[in-house]
């Protein structure tokens, strides 16, 4: 056998290889990810609707290992799983889905470039800014509306809902940086701070990850 199959067959062994490793890395952590969506936890003025859970902590330490493409698979197959068993046609989970990806997509992306603590620091800090600036057109824009329209559940009745636990909500603006950009803060910063306080014990094994899941694409 020449040199040249013997080095073409290598790389193939080595990009299955890879590829399996992405494959069950992403496969536990969107398993845990839809483990934790079911410990919702209520929060003080916010409405019954607005439940914060820690799904995506798997996903942004998949954004971390793996990459931002393989932290959108995370999310898209968390929420595709909770399908099933969704208390809003499904609404719930495309916001979940698209807020989540803009969360740990600009983590992943920062990250890429700056792969240290203090690059990890960053990228949450600007993933939580993201997830809170961006949510608030998707929300007015797409998730209430699909609420109307689909489960027949008008804004005046949200904003009523919202208004009796949070008195600072009157209109849609108000509901919409009262409750929605709030929420939206806390989960970006409790998730970031974990992430970020694990990320030590953890980081060999994501920098680990990351080199042996990237390395065909930097030999290549």
């Amino acid at each position: 056998m020449s040199e040249t199959k013997l080095t073409v067959k290598a790389d193939s062994n080595a990009a299955r290889k890879i590829m399996i490793r992405r494959i069950a890395a992403t496969a536990i952590l969107t398993a845990m990810a839809v483990l934790l969506m079911y410990l919702e936890i209520p929060l003080p003025f916010m409405p019954v609707f607005l439940k914060f859970d820690f799904a995506e902590l798997p996903a942004l330490i998949g954004a971390f290992a793996l990459g931002p493409v393989w932290a959108v698979v995370i999310e898209l197959l968390k929420n595709l799983i909770h399908l099933p068993v969704t208390q809003t046609s499904g609404i719930g989970e495309l916001s979940n889905f698209i807020t989540g990806v803009i969360y740990v997509v600009t983590a992943g992306l920062i990250y890429r470039k700056v792969r240290t603590r203090k690059g990890a620091a960053i990228s949450l800090v600007a993933s939580t800014i993201a997830l809170a600036v961006i949510a608030v057109p998707i929300n007015a824009f797409i998730t209430l509306p699909l609420y109307g329209s689909v489960m027949g559940f008008p804004l005046e009745a949200i904003i009523g809902m919202s208004a009796g636990v949070n008195p600072l909500v009157k209109d849609k603006i108000s509901l919409l940086f009262a409750v929605f950009v709030p929420f939206n803060l806390f989960k970006g910063i409790v998730v970031g701070l974990i992430t970020f306080f694990v990320y030590k014990p953890i980081s060999k094994l994501i920098n680990k990850t990351y080199d042996k899941t990237h390395e065909q694409s930097r030999n290549s």
